[in-house]
């Protein structure tokens, strides 16, 4: 559609201009703001296969070098304690977090004991929704999300995930296994494949609703400039013209009719209702960012959002390494948001958590939205995108829900160009684990 080729050009622009990276000899993060909470988010980069899509650091497992990454990433966190940092929540992120199980509950451990954690959630996949990892997750990690992307099987095939991670029905059967270890299981998958059809988005849709599992996100593939090539020649070349068909069938499906099976919590994350319809409010949203718009990250490749700045840390496991070693933070690069990009940001956070208190935001910023986004506001307003827009709010229409979306990928996809800066840094080994075959050299 005419809107969304319009509006992917405006943000692809916009993230291009904004998010560029600069070099920074900073050696930590600025220190908290007093009174304010913090989430921590923590990035374990190793996973058993590297999936075309992924633009986050990663690197292909093996012990020797993940087991000291673990160890500096504990002495990292400790650096924020010491710089007066204190934690409600951490989210961990990969990756696969669970790689070494003994080394995650480890670090979970020390941070329970170090800060005033509620919660713990991590991400995982399917091969580890396992009775050892389990039980060793089970009372320290609160919200489990797992990688699944479809349960197709062809899809996994073309994705390298099939053999590593099981079929589709094998999934769907550890997911109804792993289901009362935590508050909330949650499944993270992904449409328009370019292979994908509606007709496996439908049968996608369906073993959703048969797994039960309480908490279902299904975001939009979206790609970063080193990703691309390796995507088209595992995948195929991507296909916008038919996104707004899929995400109508699945947020349809899933939060449509007069009686449906689940409730919108944000774009494409879907909270189960239960049988009487009622909402369940013990479900965290699953995109951290919407709970904590400022938070330190920490790990190698992490990017850390504080003070209006967002700072990279290398990507290189080995400098990672050697800057802790040595009492320091291994930022590499930072971007600064102007109060213009900080309205921008909120604005598109806000819509894509389904409403915006006009109110909040003339407070924060001094302005109305209309006022600090005059072009976007009337973009939204000429494509009919707002249900509610009167002095206190702003909600979606069905229209502005994708015209969201559209919004949100975007801006993703230039967070994974943000990420593709910083890895450009690489040289020699790690270089070619990353633009090469993937393979251990």
């Amino acid at each position: 559609m005419l809107s969304e080729r319009i509006l992917t050009g405006i943000v692809k622009t916009m993230t291009k201009r904004q998010l560029a990276l600069a070099p920074t000899d900073e050696a930590m993060m600025p220190l908290p703001k007093p009174g304010q909470k913090y989430m921590l988010y923590m990035h374990v980069p190793f996973c058993q296969v590297l999936c075309p899509y992924c633009s986050f650091n990663r690197y292909p497992y093996r012990k020797e070098v993940a087991a000291p990454y673990f160890a500096s990433m504990r002495k990292e966190m400790l650096m924020l304690k010491d710089l007066g940092y204190d934690f409600e929540s951490i989210y961990i992120g990969g990756g696969t977090p669970t790689i070494m199980i003994d080394e995650l509950c480890e670090t979970i451990d020390l941070a329970r004991d170090n800060f005033s954690i509620k919660e713990v959630s991590s991400e995982t996949n399917p091969n580890h929704l396992a009775h050892p990892y389990l039980e060793k997750l089970k009372g320290r990690v609160q919200r489990l999300s797992v990688g699944v992307q479809s349960f197709d099987n062809d899809l996994l095939k073309q994705m390298d995930r099939y053999k590593k991670y099981g079929s589709g029905e094998e999934i769907l059967e550890r997911i109804d296994e792993a289901k009362p270890y935590f508050d909330s299981l949650n499944v993270d998958m992904i449409f328009n494949f370019p292979s994908q059809t509606e007709e496996i988005l439908i049968a996608d849709l369906e073993k959703i609703v048969q797994s039960g599992c309480r908490q279902v996100t299904f975001s939009p593939l979206y790609v970063s400039s080193a990703t691309t090539r390796k995507m088209v020649d595992t995948l195929g070349a991507m296909d916008y013209d038919r996104e707004h068909r899929f995400y109508q069938i699945l947020d349809g499906v899933l939060a449509g009719g007069d009686n449906p099976l689940f409730e919108r919590t944000t774009l494409w994350t879907f909270n189960r209702l239960g049988e009487n319809g009622e909402e369940d409010h013990a479900l965290m949203v699953d995109e951290y960012a919407i709970s904590y718009e400022e938070y330190p990250a920490i790990g190698s490749g992490a990017i850390t959002h504080l003070n209006g700045d967002l700072y990279v840390n290398t990507f290189s496991i080995s400098e990672y390494n050697e800057a802790i070693r040595n009492g320091r933070m291994s930022l590499m690069g930072k971007s600064h948001m102007s109060k213009k990009d900080l309205m921008r940001y909120r604005f598109l956070l806000r819509l894509y958590s389904l409403r915006l208190d006009k109110r909040e935001f003339k407070e924060d910023f001094g302005v109305s939205v209309e006022a600090g986004l005059p072009l976007e506001m009337a973009f939204m307003r000429m494509n009919k995108a707002f249900e509610t827009d009167n002095a206190e709010e702003l909600t979606l229409t069905p229209i502005g829900r994708y015209l969201t979306l559209v919004m949100y990928r975007q801006f993703l996809s230039g967070m994974n160009n943000l990420r593709d800066q910083a890895r450009d840094a690489l040289s020699g080994t790690e270089r070619e684990l990353l633009f090469g075959d993937g393979c251990p050299a």
